[in-house]
């Protein structure tokens, strides 16, 4: 398997299921990054407003109180550079260009492969790859 290396980089995991986030959090504890934890919609956008020094947020885009699409559409109002990476288990024709319109950067379906992930993230987080 690859080595990634995001050491200070900040990924914010937009989660409502404990065991996704436990999943999502040791894939990427290879990786050096801090990893934060949003379990609503709500709280993903608060994390973002109070810590503008996150880099990344993986959003999954069924939680309650509030769904990932519209956090992501109000994240992007409060920094419009921020990468948002949908995962979602619904993978059905149309979703992806409507996930990608509302605010999301990429899309990734569940279940998530390590690998797949990283190097998406990678694409975004390693400066080479600009």
């Amino acid at each position: 398997m690859k080595q990634y290396d995001f050491s200070g980089k900040k990924i914010l995991i937009a989660e409502d299921e404990y065991t996704n986030f436990l999943y999502l959090k040791a894939l990427l504890k290879k990786t050096e990054a801090e990893v934060l934890w949003a379990k609503t919609g709500n709280e993903a956008v608060e994390a973002v407003r109070q810590q503008p020094d996150i880099d990344l947020v993986l959003m999954d885009m069924l939680m309650p109180e509030m769904n990932g699409k519209e956090a992501a559409a109000l994240i992007k109002e409060i920094k419009p550079n921020m990468v948002i990476i949908a995962q979602t288990a619904f993978a059905l024709n149309g979703e992806r260009e409507e996930i990608l319109a509302g605010g999301c950067d990429n899309y990734i379906a569940k279940p998530i492969y390590g690998n797949s992930l990283l190097e998406m993230i990678s694409g975004y987080l390693t400066p080479d790859a600009e």
